[in-house]
């Protein structure tokens, strides 16, 4: 164990704890956006609902896109308990793949939406559904500049204590968008579709 390992086990950081925190604070304000899209999602002022606007196909595309990136994240996470380097990044790289396709999918959608006169300042319903989806998607965003960040910091300093630690807090985050979208897609996209 070098000086440097040592020194980080002896003096535990305290970004478990404080991402801890953060999460929790984010899942207040996904339940207040689940609960905003609660009490708005039936209110179509005379326009279009959801069966109307969301193809279920291109949904489902959207949401294995997301949940495939949980699993190579996972796979890029065991990479990095062997301590395999290029392995850990090429999982990365197709985790923020992935990623990045679901963002595209998800603008497509916004676009079309508004194109076609269905934008978040049609109805409430629409209101809501721009908003939780829309901070879903931000959040995605900040995690796919996060990786490419941390993608860049294990290749200048390869997977020692404290990017093991960075890539540990990112797969969490990560994980917990996955999470947020499964209740996305259930909530906002199939219960409205049935």
């Amino acid at each position: 164990m070098s000086a440097a390992d040592a020194h980080h086990a002896h003096h535990q950081s305290p970004t478990n704890i404080g991402f801890w925190i953060y999460l929790m604070s984010d899942c207040i304000i996904f339940g207040a956006l689940f609960a905003t899209y609660a009490v708005l999602g039936g209110g179509f002022a005379g326009g279009p609902g959801p069966k109307d606007l969301f193809e279920p196909g291109f949904i489902a595309v959207e949401t294995a896109l997301l949940l495939f990136s949980s699993v190579t994240f996972g796979l890029a996470m065991l990479s990095a308990e062997k301590q395999k380097l290029d392995a850990t990044t090429a999982w990365l790289v197709v985790t923020g793949l992935l990623g990045a396709g679901f963002i595209g999918m998800e603008l497509y959608e916004f676009a079309h939406l508004i194109h076609i006169g269905a934008g978040p300042d049609r109805s409430a319903f629409l209101s809501a559904f721009f908003a939780l989806v829309g901070t879903h998607g931000l959040h995605v965003t900040g995690g796919l500049i996060w990786l490419v960040t941390l993608i860049a910091q294990l290749r200048l300093h390869g997977l020692n204590g404290p990017n093991m630690r960075r890539l540990g807090t990112l797969s969490m985050f990560w994980h917990f968008l996955d999470l947020i979208w499964i209740g996305v897609f259930s909530f906002v996209y199939l219960v409205r579709l049935i």
